[in-house]
């Protein structure tokens, strides 16, 4: 699509003025033939175009990536079935490519998702495959310290093929970054810990909150405004809205991230809430889809707006970007990222026409970048 064909979508979707900016926008992958690690593309904010990705870093598995406050560190958690690896890396502010400065062990399993402390002098990590949280020491420098913390779950759910023991999917801290949310696919909890000096964890008062069984919670967003959050819920491809305070959820309702009558199998993967928390998105695996619903202002509860496809299989990453005009989709088994031009009085998604080639691409996260 050229720019002018853009231009008169962004106009027919009802947006203002697009600002003009640049992003670096970095994509973690599976590695494998096609895949080496990082890769990093630059990102029009006033075109919604994308420049053809190229290697910034060889890690293995980078399936989440976390982008330090100052903008000069990059961190990735390697997804790996022996214990997992947290790396750091500078960032290059005129390329956008990394540099390696240390690595250190996460002492879990299948490392899947990072989060920065609101004060940066930690980091933690879930680890999928054992069901464990780790916190480590984050250093002025952007080098990755000590253990702090490391806190394991324990229990299981009704799916003995998928719950026999606790999955740590997710690490998000609260607006206040005083509590840690950690939903649980395998136990059906959506654990909270309070973040104490340095980034020490403690269970908080409830320690967590559970789910009707089988839903195996796997990613969580809170809305900007601190008094709702939404749980993504991967096995029973669905959102649970809470009521949030002082590191408590109360559950206020779940509806389905799937259109009725949808049968086969689905596996919802991301969600993330719109900055002025209007709209909710989340995506399907399976169905291959981005639903996106409303938020109630005043309940916090969602209504369903829209189900659109993500043109490709397995969308098992996305992010709307910086300016929030735009929403950029990872198509993992189709290697390609879709981008999305986003009404912001409705919340519905208009496929752009813009599509690179991203090997694997399964995390989606951006950077300002300097004018060329």
């Amino acid at each position: 699509m050229t720019n002018m064909s853009l231009l008169a979508v962004v106009a027919i979707a009802g947006l203002a003025p697009l600002p003009a900016a640049e992003y670096f926008t970095y994509f973690g992958t599976y590695t494998g033939p096609n895949s080496k690690g990082i890769y990093v593309s630059r990102f029009d904010t006033a075109t919604g175009k994308l420049t053809a990705p190229e290697l910034a870093a060889e890690v293995a598995n980078p399936s989440w990536l976390t982008v330090h406050p100052n903008g000069r560190y990059l961190y990735a958690v390697s997804e790996l079935g022996k214990e997992g690896v947290l790396t750091s890396f500078s960032v290059d502010p005129t390329t956008g490519k990394l540099t390696q400065k240390n690595r250190a062990s996460t002492e879990g399993r299948v490392s899947c998702h990072i989060a920065i402390s609101r004060d940066e002098r930690s980091i933690f990590v879930a680890n999928y495959g054992d069901g464990s949280v780790t916190s480590l020491q984050l250093r002025a420098d952007g080098m990755i310290g000590d253990r702090v913390s490391f806190v394991k779950h324990s229990g299981s759910g009704p799916d003995t093929k998928r719950q026999g023991g606790p999955h740590a999917h997710a690490v998000v801290l609260s607006k206040d970054g005083k509590y840690l949310v950690v939903p649980d696919l395998g136990t059906d909890k959506y654990h909270v810990y309070r973040v104490g000096e340095g980034g020490q964890l403690t269970a908080a008062e409830p320690a967590f909150t559970q789910v009707k069984g089988g839903l195996g919670p796997r990613h969580f967003s809170f809305h900007p405004g601190g008094k709702f959050a939404y749980g993504l819920n991967e096995m029973g491809s669905s959102v649970t809205a809470f009521a949030y305070s002082g590191g408590q959820l109360k559950e206020l309702g779940t509806v389905s991230t799937l259109s009725q009558g949808f049968d086969k199998e689905n596996n919802s993967a991301e969600i993330e809430v719109d900055r002025e928390g209007r709209f909710v998105y989340a995506s399907n695996r399976g169905s291959d889809s981005i639903a996106v619903f409303a938020v109630d202002a005043s309940k916090g509860t969602l209504s369903e707006v829209q189900r659109e496809s993500t043109q490709g299989s397995i969308p098992r990453g996305f992010s709307l970007d910086p300016s929030g005009k735009f929403l950029l989709a990872g198509n993992q088994k189709s290697d390609k990222v879709v981008v999305f031009v986003r009404n912001e009085k409705t919340g519905r998604l208009t496929p752009t026409g813009e599509t690179v080639a991203v090997p694997s691409p399964v995390c989606i996260q951006f950077l300002a970048a300097k004018k060329r």
